[in-house]
């Protein structure tokens, strides 16, 4: 059966004006064309070409010669070369742009974003993108406890937390206790390997560990008290949800770093509030 969405070598099996009719297989009737333009001055019946099937504008099976940037079962970064009302178009290297459905984005895109996407067949058999990528991705990185790696932010979870695409390749995960909503879809970020599943998936954290990351959130503190003109309108004991709200960080981060600057003699607390000392 000649593959949709797939490299193959198909046989000539007819020549005509306009181009080479191609089989799996002397003989067999499903056939597909590589227009004139495509095939090889020199074709003849019996050669062996290797072809990438795909559909054309008017959803006929057609085939090309042209190296896509994307076939079925893989994930490469596109280009989104426009926008329509069904869903945008991605630049993947052949004539016909491929679609990019509105219902399998994660987030609006516009024209000139690159997205990472997969490649997958619809219902009515035609080639789609997606930036659902979480099936796509693999799970053999060499990666390991505490290296250093760069991914692009693909979906994000209120319930799992940010979904990384680690070299835009592996599955990764920014757990919801590690991601505090300074992430966004299509962000590149660095982070830091903390785990590997016994399924090959990574966890990852943008944060640095504690010792690192306390003087990050020591900074982060002091540069929200002088927003707040040196008084912060609660203390230590302020619900998780409103320190995420106003610093993008955890409760138990957040004590850490008051506690280093009471410590330190650099700060206040009452009943009500955080005082700076100037």
């Amino acid at each position: 059966m000649i593959a949709l969405g797939e490299r193959q070598i198909l046989t000539v099996v007819k020549k005509v004006d306009f181009g080479v009719y191609l089989a799996e297989a002397p003989g067999d009737e499903e056939r597909v064309l590589l227009p004139g333009k495509q095939a090889p001055e020199d074709a003849e019946t019996g050669d062996q070409i290797e072809v990438f099937v795909y559909r054309d504008s008017k959803d006929r099976l057609i085939s090309t010669t042209s190296i896509p940037k994307l076939t079925l079962g893989e994930t490469a970064v596109l280009k989104v070369a426009d926008v329509g009302k069904i869903g945008a178009f991605l630049d993947w290297g052949l004539e016909k742009d491929l679609l990019l459905p509105f219902r399998e984005q994660t987030k609006r895109v516009s024209p000139g974003e690159e997205v990472l996407a997969a490649l997958y067949v619809d219902k009515s058999s035609r080639l789609c993108a997606t930036m659902k990528v979480y099936n796509y991705l693999r799970t053999d990185s060499p990666y390991r406890k505490d290296d250093r790696v760069t991914g692009r932010v693909y979906e994000i979870s209120g319930n799992f937390g940010a979904f990384v695409a680690v070299d835009d390749t592996y599955s990764a995960l920014v757990s919801r206790q590690e991601y505090f909503g300074n992430l966004q879809v299509n962000q590149i970020v660095e982070a830091r390997v903390t785990g590997v599943k016994e399924d090959g998936k990574l966890d990852i954290s943008v944060r640095e560990k504690i010792p690192q990351q306390m003087e990050k959130d020591v900074q982060k503190v002091l540069e929200v008290l002088e927003e707040y003109d040196g008084v912060l309108p609660f203390n230590d004991k302020v619900s998780p949800e409103i320190i995420e709200r106003e610093l993008q960080i955890s409760k138990n981060a957040f004590k850490r770093a008051v506690g280093k600057l009471l410590k330190d003699g650099k700060i206040e607390i009452t009943d009500k509030s955080i005082r700076l000392k100037w």
